[in-house]
């Protein structure tokens, strides 16, 4: 339990402390003209309140990640603690923070149009294809998943709620953010506080046997704990979906100075959330039922059906589950809407007109539906690597704006470095990728993580050698100024 404790205390700390570190290393400008005012058109481009802000990122990064994957991490024992904290201080929220607002100072900018800027042109349309298939999915599990869980709470088929499912994410991805996800999401997040929360604070008052901090691989199988845990907990410590989602609001930030609790602050909360059901699965299954036989029969739902019911009873174990269904669907939802934005920007479509919203929008559902007919199954055994790449991306966009702009680049250098050791490790020894001997797959990885940091150096040369603009020049409206509306926003 004391570590249980002292890790939820670090977390917090963590955002006061070297989230303001991170916040001075960026130099915030609350004087500087957002794009939610710059380039308002009232669909994906205007201003709305810190809080509402900050749930809508909560929600939209969350998925099933922060749960599922903690849960399936706790087979490691208590190191996958140890990866959340310094995961999620050090990694996950410098990069969250910095993606969101490296995409303010550049017109709300999604990672492809980022990527092309500072890592290259070819980057530009590597991203582009990489972010659509893994929101595409993203975006067809967060159909599948929670309409399965639905109908066993309900006497409805899998087939109507998957429906009903794909009819709300149509209209949350072409309307604009305020009429649909801006006002139902305060009350889903307000839905999967409670759960956390509850879980939480009964493993307290319960006094569940929470084992203590461990650097020891307890895994049943042995697996190793590098490059595995690093790719099994993304959402809660370290994760490339972030950095598709926070261009989302990006694009509705009243004032840059808000760019901490929103950003960083989100993802200490997913690391919190993380941490309650990393310690939750550690306590609750010992003896004669184990984590693993657990996940054996029904994986890491039946794990979350199984402590919310003993932590919170009938009717909060309910409730409960509900907070966790919740989770992929608000971020299925934003999944589609970002495909859209991503595609429009790729290919300059403005998107203040209805019907150029539906002409993206619907050959992406019609992709998404017929994902759901056929087994693709090997396509998502990819989706760790893919997202774990998605971030190590991130952190070398990151890494670039910094040394561009003569700031401490170490802050996201470090992770990047570390990132890029492990997807490469992991997709050389992996059975889904080369099938090396896994000291092999170390040297691989090693010369790969070399080769990475010798072409981004040749980059840096490149761009060092002329004028470059890490910020695009922001350019106002006759929109409301800011500063003073920022100031009072909530």
């Amino acid at each position: 339990m004391v570590t249980f404790l002292a890790a939820i205390a670090l977390l917090i700390v963590g955002y006061f402390t070297y989230g303001k570190f991170v916040e001075r290393v960026f130099e915030s400008n609350q004087r500087r003209p957002t794009p939610a005012y710059a380039m308002r058109d009232d669909v994906d481009y205007l201003p709305m309140g810190t809080k509402r802000n900050s749930l809508i990122q909560l929600l939209n990064i969350a998925g099933v990640g922060p749960i599922f994957g903690p849960i399936l991490g706790a087979l490691y024992g208590p190191v996958a603690f140890f990866w959340i904290v310094i995961g999620c201080i050090f990694a996950g929220a410098v990069h969250d923070y910095l993606t969101g607002m490296i995409s303010i100072r550049n017109h709300g900018a999604h990672l492809p149009q980022l990527a092309g800027k500072f890592l290259g042109r070819a980057m530009k349309h590597i991203v582009n294809a990489f972010a659509i298939l893994l929101l595409l999915l993203v975006a067809t599990v967060f159909v599948t998943a929670p309409a399965q869980l639905l109908s066993n709470m309900l006497p409805i088929g899998v087939a109507l709620i998957s429906l009903a499912i794909f009819a709300y994410y149509l209209l949350a991805t072409l309307l604009p953010i305020d009429k649909i996800i801006g006002r139902i999401y305060p009350w889903f997040g307000a839905l999967l506080l409670f759960s956390a929360l509850g879980i939480g604070l009964g493993m307290v008052v319960i006094g569940a046997p929470i084992p203590e901090m461990s650097l020891a691989n307890m895994h049943p199988d042995n697996a190793p704990i590098f490059p595995l845990l690093f790719l099994t907990i993304s959402c809660g410590a370290l994760s490339g979906f972030h950095a598709t989602q926070t261009p989302i609001i990006s694009r509705t930030t009243q004032n840059e100075n808000n760019g901490r609790k929103i950003f960083y602050g989100m993802m200490i909360v997913e690391g919190i959330i993380a941490m309650i059901w990393a310690a939750a699965a550690m306590s609750m299954f010992h003896g004669e039922q184990t984590l693993s036989g657990v996940l054996a029969q029904g994986g890491p739902a039946a794990v979350v059906s199984a402590v919310s019911t003993n932590m919170l009873g009938a009717i909060g174990g309910t409730l409960a589950v509900l907070g966790v269904i919740v989770l992929p669907i608000t971020s299925g939802d934003t999944a589609f809407r970002s495909a859209r934005m991503i595609i429009a920007d790729y290919l300059k479509i403005d998107q203040k007109v209805v019907a150029r919203r539906i002409a993206i929008a619907v050959p992406l559902f019609v992709l998404s539906y017929l994902l759901t007919k056929i087994d693709f199954t090997l396509l998502w055994r990819y989706f760790s690597w893919a997202n774990q790449t998605t971030a190590v991306i991130a952190l070398w966009v990151a890494t670039m704006y910094l040394v561009l702009a003569k700031k401490p680049y170490w802050i996201t250098l470090i992770p990047a470095l570390f990132m890029t050791m492990a997807t490469f490790t992991y997709i050389a020894w992996a059975p889904i990728g080369f099938g090396l001997p896994l000291t092999v797959a170390y040297v691989v990885a090693a010369l790969g993580t070399a080769a990475a940091l010798a072409l981004f150096m040749k980059r840096v040369k490149r761009l060092s050698g002329g004028i470059f603009a890490v910020d695009e020049p922001a350019t106002p409206t006759s929109a409301a100024s800011p500063a003073g509306v920022a100031a009072s926003a909530g």
